[in-house]
């Protein structure tokens, strides 16, 4: 069924390829899982079971957005791939090759399109096209309404994909090798976020079983950006790619305690490193006394310098910890058997295994290369200033010292004063003793706001594969916060990235965005100034009052009037407070992080908690609050008005920042 040009035409296409996606349903739940054993029966059921579950129709969702008229054929680009009894695309996957024109073509360069159609549709149903002649270069270029209308449309509840809004740029990265890192500073509005989520759906396309054996990781800045982030990928079809927290990743002992910034900023130091790994490896000994092992009615001798030999090479290769005691006791097992074979005595690899896990073996080899717990390690340079002290000379001053050390001595890691920086500490070690899994690519998102500590865990969970690091610079808002992207690529272990600046922003509008752009020069002075592409210049409305409270109240109930969601952003401290202000006003509004808060129409913000998340129409209170919050509080203030998809009002009773005046 090639299609149509009229409108009715379409419509029937649009019907006829439902009901193909049905028929493919169908034929994968009519099969049987017969896989030969019970193992493979089970794999392959559940093979079957996530088909059918990717060919689930949602009819309120578009099933193709665009079309493509080539030379080759005639190609409708949608989220997933549908055909028809005969094995002929009717919808192909935007991920295929075919569908990059739909993406990149323009009069200049048509890439061999001659029409590119766009679609509009209303919950589902088809309700306009639009048209573009790529091959009459008589026309100039214009722009797309129905694409500006998807992109300004009002959202309530959870991120959706922006498969049908793609632009150039964007999909210049969300279709980067798989072997490639890339890095995107990206502006607010420009997309990032959502370009590393369809960078992680093109990658399971194009690389899929090589990804299902090495895994997708994606890492968000909070659990509540996450739950706003959760359902784009399933969207997409795309069920099994883990997604967590720095602090999740990195959890070990219970949580106590909460560092000053200063120790936070000192904790997540790059030296720290070099501070546990010499820590770890100061364990190692050379035993004084010569190793004896009885094997049958012998016992056999391996000199203290033979021994010294095997650890100093065992040294020299960089191997990891563990793995180095390990060997350790195969090399002087090894000596042992070179002994006795001169003795004359028949010996094997099975001799070999016996000799290295005899018990006089294992004491000898625990004396010389002790067993070594992360969490006691950490747990005796953080509680003994004579510990820290040794393993950072010519690292850190005494002050600094005095600065990371607990208070008082902990008696066990159960009763430590852990706090989330310390956790981090607690995994570099883990990796210096047993190497940490790499997964095949890793998606960091907020990147600017890690330390080089937690950089660093991240990189090991992607030594041998690739990322995609997203984040702004001047949305730094932690006191370790980055302000070189090359600095912050060489800890993460990918200096050989690719960076790439998205500045045009399609969500934050004009009207919105300069106004919070008059922070940047103190902000980030060396990044571009971004700028908006829709039309649409957006709301902006400066509220002084001596009332606070009653023009917050009136400003949600403007809001509320108006399709889409609201957003009240304040600072953490004051998050209860305007929630009781809007509660006894009648409004109704949830707290970020309660269970409903993802689809409620007004929802109470905590600044900390706003990064990556986005409203139709935003509130904020007390501008000069967030600022005083907070060591780097103009950066929060930055992020915190750039979450305005439609309008922004500024409440306050005090005076803005200079900057904003």
């Amino acid at each position: 069924m090639p299609g149509s040009d009229s409108l009715a035409g379409e419509q029937e296409y649009l019907t006829a390829a439902r009901a193909d996606l049905a028929s493919m349903r169908e034929r994968v739940l009519s099969l049987d899982a017969v896989g030969g054993d019970p193992v493979s029966d089970g794999y392959l059921a559940a093979t079957l079971a996530a088909r059918a579950r990717a060919l689930v129709d949602d009819p309120t969702t578009p099933l193709f957005f665009g079309r493509t008229d080539t030379a080759d054929g005639r190609w409708y680009i949608g989220r997933r791939h549908v055909q028809d009894s005969a094995g002929e695309p009717t919808v192909v996957d935007w991920r295929a090759d075919v569908s990059l024109p739909f993406y990149r073509a323009t009069r200049k360069e048509p890439l061999g399109v001659s029409l590119r159609r766009r679609y509009g549709y209303d919950r589902g149903t088809l309700t306009a096209y639009e048209d573009e002649h790529l091959s009459d270069h008589t026309e100039s270029e214009q722009r797309s309404a129905i694409l500006a209308h998807e992109i300004q449309r009002p959202r309530t509840g959870p991120m959706r994909d922006i498969v049908a809004t793609i632009q150039p740029e964007q999909d210049a990265v969300v279709r980067a090798d798989l072997g490639m890192t890339v890095c995107v500073q990206g502006a607010p509005g420009t997309g990032k976020t959502a370009v590393g989520l369809h960078r992680v759906a093109f990658l399971l396309y194009a690389h899929r079983e090589r990804l299902r054996r090495s895994g997708v990781l994606f890492v968000g800045p909070n659990r509540s950006f996450l739950s706003y982030i959760g359902q784009v990928l399933p969207a997409l079809g795309e069920y099994d790619v883990a997604q967590t927290t720095v602090d999740d990743l990195t959890s070990g002992p219970p949580i106590r305690h909460i560092d000053s910034p200063a120790v936070a900023l000192l904790k997540g130091d790059a030296r720290l490193a070099e501070v546990v790994r010499r820590a770890v490896w100061s364990h190692v000994t050379h035993p004084r006394e010569p190793l004896v092992v009885p094997v049958g009615s012998r016992r056999w001798r391996v000199s203290s310098d033979r021994v010294a030999m095997a650890i100093d090479s065992l040294l020299a290769r960089d191997v990891r910890y563990g793995s180095g005691r390990a060997l350790l006791a195969q090399r002087l097992a090894h000596e042992v058997l070179v002994q006795m074979e001169r003795e004359g005595v028949t010996t094997d690899d099975r001799d070999q295994d016996r000799v290295a896990r005899h018990k006089d073996m294992r004491a000898y080899v625990d004396g010389a290369w002790p067993t070594v717990s992360p969490a006691t390690l950490v747990l005796r340079l953080l509680g003994d200033p004579k510990s820290l002290a040794q393993h950072s000379d010519g690292l850190l001053t005494p002050e600094e010292v005095r600065l990371l050390c607990w208070p008082k001595p902990a008696r066990g890691p159960a009763s430590a004063p852990w706090s989330l920086a310390d956790t981090v500490l607690v995994d570099e070690a883990a990796d210096l003793i047993d190497r940490t899994p790499s997964l095949g690519h890793v998606v960091l998102d907020e990147a600017q706001d890690l330390s080089p500590m937690q950089l660093r865990a991240v990189g090991r969970r992607c030594s041998t594969g690739s990322a995609t690091v997203l984040g702004d610079l001047a949305q730094g808002t932690t006191v370790w916060a980055a302000t070189r992207w090359d600095v912050a690529l060489g800890h993460l272990g990918k200096s050989e990235a690719h960076l790439e600046e998205l500045s045009r922003g399609f969500r934050v509008p004009s009207v919105v965005i300069d106004f919070a752009a008059r922070l940047l020069p103190d902000l980030a002075a060396g990044l571009e100034p971004p700028s908006s592409v829709r039309e649409d210049p957006g709301n902006l409305d400066l509220i002084t009052t001596d009332d606070v409270a009653t023009a917050v109240v009136s400003s949600c109930r403007q809001a509320l009037g108006r399709p889409g969601s609201v957003g009240v952003i304040v600072a953490d401290a004051a998050s209860e407070a305007v929630r009781l202000w809007l509660s006894e006003a009648g409004l109704e509004p949830v707290l970020l992080g309660d269970d409903d808060a993802d689809r409620a129409p007004l929802t109470v913000v905590p600044a900390t908690l706003a990064k990556g998340l986005e409203y139709d129409w935003v509130v904020v209170v007390e501008p000069a609050a967030i600022v005083e919050a907070e060591p780097r509080g103009l950066h929060r203030l930055y992020v915190v008005l750039t979450r305005a998809v439609s309008g922004l009002a500024v409440v306050h009773a005090r005076p803005l920042p200079a900057q904003l005046r």
